[in-house]
């Protein structure tokens, strides 16, 4: 392995889906600004994600429907008016 390319300042951090509320606390040298505050009661950074294995498809055996920007309804909206 090469010296002097990796990243020397890991810390512990919390990642949480924020579909799911799931959290899991790793190491990571991820920036980030917010913190919050484990189940174990200390205060971790805190690194929010879309998706995880807590609420992706291939994980779970669901297929769940995540419309964060309105984008259903956009399309709908626009083409509503069309017809066959």
């Amino acid at each position: 392995m090469k010296t002097g390319i990796h990243p020397e300042d890991y810390r512990l951090c919390v990642f949480k889906d924020m579909s799911t509320d799931y959290m899991m606390l790793t190491k990571s040298c991820t920036p980030s600004e917010e913190k919050i505050k484990f189940t174990d009661g200390n205060e971790y950074p805190l690194i929010k994600m879309e998706i995880s294995s807590d609420s992706h498809p291939f994980y779970t055996g669901k297929s769940k429907l995540i419309d964060t920007a309105g984008r259903i309804d956009k399309f709908k909206n626009r083409y509503k008016n069309l017809k066959k």
